[in-house]
């Protein structure tokens, strides 16, 4: 539960977030455009377009992402063409395949992982900073 105060900054309100609350991309789907959730993201399927997360990115094996991905952490099964931005915690497994750069707070690199871009080890306010200089729609 977070308080969240209203516009006047009167008494707050109470707002309840379901924790296990995941938008979900199944296998067979396919998605094109951009997609901003405030909850986790489970992608099975494909995704062509930005991809913006205020939690988790989990890309399962199956999963097709291109554009560019935007999170507070990630686990990368599948294959993702386009630049990464984490701002916390990127996990890529042994199947992932990314191509493109990566701009990372942390990173978890199993082996068999392939990556065919740069790394660029970034803050968490240096995330923010280019999250809403890139991630912002064009007018």
């Amino acid at each position: 539960m977070s308080l969240i105060k209203n516009e006047n900054n009167k008494a707050p309100k109470t707002v309840e977030q379901n924790v296990n609350s995941v938008s979900r991309i199944a296998q067979g789907a396919v998605l094109k455009g951009d997609l901003s959730a405030s909850t986790d993201i489970r992608v099975d399927g494909r995704v062509d377009g930005t991809l913006r997360s205020a939690g988790r990115v989990v890309a399962g094996e199956a999963a097709r992402l291109s554009g560019k991905l935007f999170c507070a952490n990630a686990d990368i099964w599948g294959t993702m063409d386009g630049d990464v931005y984490v701002r916390e915690l990127l996990s890529l497994k042994g199947s992932s395949v990314v191509n493109g750069d990566i701009f990372v707070s942390k990173v978890q690199v199993e082996m068999g992982a392939q990556i065919n871009g740069s790394f660029r080890m970034i803050s968490e306010e240096e995330y923010d900073r280019l999250a809403a200089d890139l991630a912002a729609p064009a007018e």
